[in-house]
């Protein structure tokens, strides 16, 4: 059982802050985590034995400093091995959760997180296939559907939870209207790659049986495709392809299509709005592509001898 400021925070953070369900899941575990190294400093316990946290109460949070959220992050780094992304989105865990206990509930007078600093993140340019990788890849597609996905994730740049809850009704005319992170919505053109192969697979596709909405991919069972199943799609054409990139998954794909968008010209802000990127300076990290090509320009220098 969980105690109720916790069971109260989590549906906040699905009704009000319009947070997927993967992403509550990803905040309960880090805060059953941190609730368990509470108590397990509270009550002089190895945290292994702590498996309830239904006692905890906000007279016990009311307790905690900064420095105890530091002895938190230093047991995630040195005890479970965890690395940088995964602590700091941690970090964002506890900030959300104080504030939300501060601010929303007036339950705090202090906010023990509010100068917890997000451990500094090494920003890696994206991997990404070439432009003859990119055909070749496609070409390994077994069926219709398989081919339609692909082509999605190549020219929409969509993430895969965006595709597995893609609907027929999504569907209009030349336009795709795409659910992002936070229940955002955009809406992009369907270029005639796209419109082509989402003709072909749906003279292939098997009926839905399931309840609800329609989903636009089907699996042979006529269940909605999960982000297992397509991520088993891309590995087999990745194989069937020849290409076989090394760790090519979904999300490659979308690295993929927003290096060959901006190859080919695209703006920043027109490729922030086609990946559905809160900031900008997400999308930025596209702009390696532009360095590389300036490195080479500098290399053909003919006094670089």
């Amino acid at each position: 059982m969980q105690p109720k400021l916790l069971r109260d925070f989590l549906v906040y953070l699905t009704t009000i802050r319009g947070k997927s369900m993967r992403t509550r899941k990803e905040y309960e575990y880090d805060l059953t985590l941190f609730l368990r190294f509470v108590l397990s400093m509270e009550q002089g316990k190895d945290i292994e034995e702590i498996t309830s946290i239904q006692e905890v109460t906000i007279d016990l949070l009311k307790e905690l400093t900064l420095e105890d959220l530091y002895l938190f992050m230093e047991y995630c780094e040195q005890v479970r091995g965890n690395g940088v992304a995964s602590r700091a989105r941690k970090v964002a865990t506890l900030k959300s959760f104080f504030n939300y206990l501060r601010d929303k509930r007036r339950l705090l007078e202090e906010n023990p997180a509010a100068q917890l600093e997000t451990p500094k993140q090494v920003r890696r340019a994206p991997i990404y296939m070439t432009l003859p990788e990119t055909k070749q890849f496609i070409a390994g597609a077994k069926n219709p559907r398989d081919f339609c996905i692909v082509t999605f994730f190549l020219n929409l740049g969509l993430r895969v939870t965006e595709l597995c809850n893609l609907n027929e009704s999504s569907i209009q005319q030349d336009y795709i209207t795409i659910i992002g992170k936070g229940n955002k919505e955009r809406i992009i053109y369907l270029n005639d790659a796209c419109k082509e192969a989402l003709t072909q697979y749906n003279a292939y596709k098997h009926s839905y049986r399931g309840t609800g909405e329609t989903p636009l991919f089907v699996s042979q069972k006529g269940t909605r495709l999960t982000r297992q199943h397509i991520s088993r799609i891309i590995k087999e054409v990745n194989t069937a392809s020849g290409v076989n990139k090394k760790g090519v998954t979904p999300h490659k794909l979308r690295h993929t299509s927003a290096t060959l968008l901006y190859q080919a010209g695209a703006d920043i802000r027109s490729l922030q709005q086609i990946l559905g990127h809160e900031s900008v300076a997400t999308t930025q990290i596209y702009t390696h592509i532009e360095d590389e090509q300036l490195q080479q320009v500098l290399k053909n220098n003919p006094l670089n001898e």
